[in-house]
């Protein structure tokens, strides 16, 4: 989906207002009324976020919705007279990606590097993580009794035809290998992947809410997720999918180790922004408090910030040990992770 919301100038309300912002120091006003903004984010809840940005600072937000590949080719080809200010997406190897295509500028904020962990955000300020989703191991629980507590132990015999994955052709599969990548190594990574293939129930297919569902569907007894789709079902408004989750128990990987490996979604400041205070701004906002809990309560998702509570349909789940390897390394790891598991067998 693509469109932009109808354009038009606010005046600024001044310094009062931007300093409203809740969690955050006074900002500075930024330069103009608008902000142009790209977003591979398509959750319905974040007009709630994007509306309260412009009743905060009155600036108006005009968006384009797309794919990120869509928008990151879309940005290349535009280049300098790109009016992107900012461009929001998920994983941490799509912001990578587009860093290394030139597409965003550094951006020096102290309410940034002090709100947003060195772990989840470029360490050259080119990109920032707003929200977190942890990737865990959902299995049936009346099927499973002694589930594995590890990614490693996924490649285990005891799994063989019962583990449910997404292919390796998407993003979350490759940060999440070249998280294992990063703990493992090449050689001892390919020997995972390749015992992990050998075990799925069947060719990997669909998204994250396809292997939760087939797990309760009995088509498989485990499945790799991001917890925010079970806690999007949880919550679900269906009862047919709060039936699916009831069925569902979660491990958080590896805490007896490196901890749970967590993916991000985020965003930076466009290279040729038109308006480069105003984006600033929206990323000290997007790590306000109350943007902070628009993430999490709009979408399942864990606040970056340190003090912010997770939603409570989440802190259900249980607490966890985060893997703190930096969203950098394991997103630059992506290409070679999709190689290693090609190579593995893992489609």
């Amino acid at each position: 989906m693509t469109h932009f919301l109808p354009a038009r100038r606010t005046l600024l309300l001044g310094t009062a207002l931007a300093a409203g912002l809740v969690g955050l120091p006074a900002l500075a006003v930024a330069q103009s009324g608008e902000l142009n903004l790209y977003s591979s984010r398509h959750y319905d809840t974040d007009e709630a976020l994007y509306a309260d940005f412009t009743a905060q600072t009155g600036i108006t937000i005009n968006r384009i919705e797309a794919g990120a590949d869509e928008l990151i080719e879309r940005m290349i080809s535009e280049g300098a007279n790109s009016p992107a200010d900012i461009l929001v997406t998920v994983d941490a190897g799509r912001l990578e990606r587009a860093q290394q295509a030139g597409l965003f500028q550094a951006v020096e904020s102290e309410v940034l590097q002090e709100r947003v962990p060195e772990y989840l955000r470029d360490p050259e300020n080119f990109w920032f993580g707003f929200s977190k989703r942890a990737r865990v191991i959902m299995y049936a629980c009346d099927r499973v009794e002694n589930p594995p507590q590890t990614y490693e132990a996924l490649a285990d015999d005891e799994w063989e035809g019962r583990v449910l994955s997404r292919s390796s052709t998407n993003i979350y599969s490759q940060s999440l290998t070249g998280s294992v990548l990063a703990a493992l190594g090449p050689e001892a990574t390919e020997e995972w992947a390749g015992g992990l293939s050998e075990n799925f129930a069947r060719e990997p297919r669909g998204g994250d809410t396809d292997q939760i569902r087939a797990v309760a569907a009995g088509e498989g007894d485990l499945a790799i997720s991001n917890t925010y789709y079970l806690g999007n079902l949880m919550r679900s408004e269906n009862p047919d999918d709060r039936a699916v989750a009831e069925q569902i128990c979660v491990v958080f990987p590896n805490q007896d180790g490196r901890g749970t490996h967590v993916n991000i979604s985020g965003g930076g400041v466009a290279a040729n922004a038109p308006n480069p205070e105003a984006a600033k701004l929206f990323l000290e906002y997007l790590a306000s408090d109350s943007a902070q809990r628009y993430f999490a309560e709009g979408n399942s998702e864990y606040p970056v910030v340190q003090g912010v509570a997770a939603p409570e349909w989440i802190q259900t789940l249980g607490e966890f040990q985060e893997d703190d390897l930096s969203a950098e390394i394991f997103a630059q790891n992506n290409a070679e992770a999709l190689m290693i598991m090609d190579r593995a067998g893992w489609k």
